[in-house]
């Protein structure tokens, strides 16, 4: 029976692609909840505020490539200094998620006597979510329904608005004044909009925030409008 190797995917390219291959180590650390401690002169104990989010992590993977190291390590350091902002990671892993992350490691490889293979770490900035692939799954809504958060945390999803009308979802409205065809409503970035032009100004929020699908069964309503399409996006830590 032969090796299997690990590997990891980013910007829909994967380490495979380079004959790169990874350790999984420092993938299963969790984010740090951003909490501020304030200590008070004549108080005992701090006073802790949270800001109701987690901060960004840092993961490596440990990697290596065994054949043709200068030819695949260059090809593989061009992607990765290409690609600049956020796109998805994945890795073997963690087979059933993803990450949303950044490059930022420096390559700084240590390779054999006669450079035929070689080791180095991939460092990658990542947004503290720990997404689920199958909250990219969208679920068609053409009357009132239900979905269920099995996670302990509160997505925000992407919802495709057909026509005009109210949705509500766990009792946060949105009601959609104007449309040219539909509208897509991203509760994640807080903007509506139809391709690359902004419909901000063609939406109510009733409840003065966009919608969010908290854990447990969320229902889902609506009036007016011809159907609607949601995206989760679930996640966990």
């Amino acid at each position: 029976m032969g090796l299997v190797y690990e590997y990891l995917t980013f910007a829909g390219k994967s380490s495979e692609d380079f004959h790169a291959h990874i350790s999984g180590s420092g993938t299963f650390i969790s984010p740090k909840r951003n909490v501020e401690n304030i200590s008070i002169p004549g108080r005992n104990g701090d006073l802790h505020i949270d800001n109701g989010k987690y901060d960004n992590i840092q993961i490596t993977y440990p990697a290596f490539i065994t054949e043709n190291f200068r030819e695949n390590y260059e090809a593989l350091k061009a992607f990765l200094l290409s690609r600049t902002g956020y796109e998805e990671l994945a890795d073997s892993y963690h087979p059933d998620n993803f990450r949303i992350a950044r490059f930022v490691g420096d390559l700084d490889p240590v390779m054999s006597p006669r450079n035929r293979s070689g080791s180095f770490e991939l460092t990658f900035d990542c947004d503290p979510r720990f997404f689920l692939k199958n909250g990219k799954d969208t679920t068609t809504l053409n009357a009132n329904g239900q979905l269920f958060n099995r996670t302990l945390y509160t997505a925000k999803p992407l919802i495709r608005a057909y026509g005009t009308g109210t949705v509500t979802i766990a009792g946060i409205s949105v009601q959609i004044i104007s449309a040219n065809e539909y509208t897509d409503l991203d509760c994640d970035v807080e903007e509506a909009y139809r391709g690359s032009a902004s419909c901000n100004g063609n939406i109510i929020l009733t409840n003065g925030k966009f919608p969010e699908l908290p854990p447990g069964l969320v229902n889902i309503s609506f009036s007016g409008l011809r159907g609607i399409d949601i995206t989760p996006r679930w996640w966990t830590v």
